[in-house]
């Protein structure tokens, strides 16, 4: 098995770089050309330019028939990094806050390692993915001939997580991942003095109303069994602080953890909208757009995956019954096509001198991988390729 300290200066060292050099959704060219060159260095068939920048790494042993897929993600956020560090992003306004650089790498790290032991019968597929981050890179590799192209049995994948600790690993069954919806509005008032405001139509009010309206979808229209997320996270109008605006603009993001549940809403939602905006004396225009689908582990599959995970971290830091998460994955549509598990592995922890590391939020700008879990994540990517394709 692939111990902490194999390689770990050197694995290191590319998540730093990667860290270092992030680019956006099918943008990943750098990305993409050092993990092509990384993949053929260790003797894998590459494929590049799969929806663009996708990059896939095929390595043969034996003569079974069986494959897997493994996928990690490659893009990075449009946010601007407040971190100081030696490794800090040097694009502006961009920055890896999500731990793509750090599933890249630890997908890599196995790929290397499998590739010199082949220590298993069988076929395995290392898909590095472009624009999981809003772009649906997924559905574009799958659109791209990815199985046809690549055909398995099943797909594994993980992301990192700072809300468990190192050394846990959660490979629950069912769903885990909410689908991710976005709903934008157009609200249209009548411009006007600040200060006679009732000779205009204010959108700023008919908007906070709107926002506040928007809760109740959650408390009073969906069953408190299941689970709704509806966040206005942009909120723009006016010019000045004495102008009534003749428009303001909202958009947010709507979660929900069943496809009846999505359907509910996607309905409610613009109905509602509409109706706050009229009782204001304004009008709205909402357009309400599907995202990712729910991540749903396949429960077999699953158990397969729990048992790898407890060969690298025992049976004790194996979890199996944690809540799903509202955050999206696109890692949904590969779990559409092949019975699939998506993962998480725990990087909270401390350093030599005590103090907490890999705590912070995920996309927050003084977000950083924890580099302690490099060789936990490439030793569970070895497990689960020479348990699945046991010679």
């Amino acid at each position: 098995m692939l111990t902490r300290n194999d390689w770990l200066a050197e694995f290191t060292a590319w998540r730093r770089d990667f860290h270092a050099h992030p680019e956006l959704g099918y943008q990943e060219h750098r990305t993409a050309s050092l993990v092509a060159a990384r993949l053929e260095s260790f003797g894998l068939a590459v494929t590049t330019g799969l929806a663009g920048t996708g990059v896939v790494g095929t390595l043969r042993n034996g003569s079974s028939d069986r494959a897997i897929a493994i996928r990690a993600d490659m893009d990075a956020l449009p946010m601007q990094e407040e971190n100081d560090f030696g490794h800090h992003s040097l694009n502006r306004g961009i920055m890896h806050a999500c731990g793509h650089d750090g599933h890249t790498t630890m997908l890599l790290a196995a790929a290397r390692h499998l590739a010199a032991t082949r220590n298993f019968d069988g076929t395995v597929h290392f898909i590095f993915q472009p624009a999981e981050e809003g772009g649906a890179g997924a559905k574009r590799m799958i659109e791209a001939g990815l199985f046809e192209r690549f055909p398995c049995q099943s797909v594994f994948g993980a992301y990192n997580d700072p809300n468990l600790d190192v050394g846990i690993i959660s490979a629950s069954p069912g769903t885990v991942n909410a689908a991710s919806d976005t709903v934008s509005v157009r609200i249209k008032g009548r411009g006007g003095h600040a200060a006679r405001p009732h000779q205009a139509v204010d959108p700023v009010l008919a908007g906070s109303q709107i926002v506040l309206a928007l809760q109740s979808i959650a408390s009073r229209r969906i069953s408190p069994l299941d689970s709704v997320v509806v966040s206005i996270c942009r909120f723009h109008a006016g010019t000045a602080h004495n102008v009534i605006p003749q428009e303001a603009e909202l958009e947010g993001t709507v979660r929900t953890l069943t496809a009846p549940v999505q359907d509910l809403v996607a309905e409610e939602i613009p109905l509602l909208i509409g109706n706050v905006a009229r009782a204001a004396g304004a009008e709205a225009e909402t357009s309400y757009a599907r995202g990712y689908p729910p991540v749903v582990n396949d429960a077999a599959t699953a158990a397969r995956a729990a048992c790898a995970a407890a060969s690298v971290v025992g049976e004790a830091g194996v979890r199996q019954d944690l809540p799903a998460s509202m955050g999206g994955e696109d890692f949904a549509y590969y779990a559409l096509e092949r019975p699939s598990c998506f993962l998480r592995i725990g990087q909270r922890g401390r350093d030599e001198n005590g103090e907490l590391r890999g705590h912070m939020p995920l996309h927050h700008q003084n977000y950083d991988f924890n580099d302690d879990i490099l060789p936990i994540g490439a030793a569970l990517w070895v497990a689960v390729a020479e348990q699945e394709l046991s010679a």
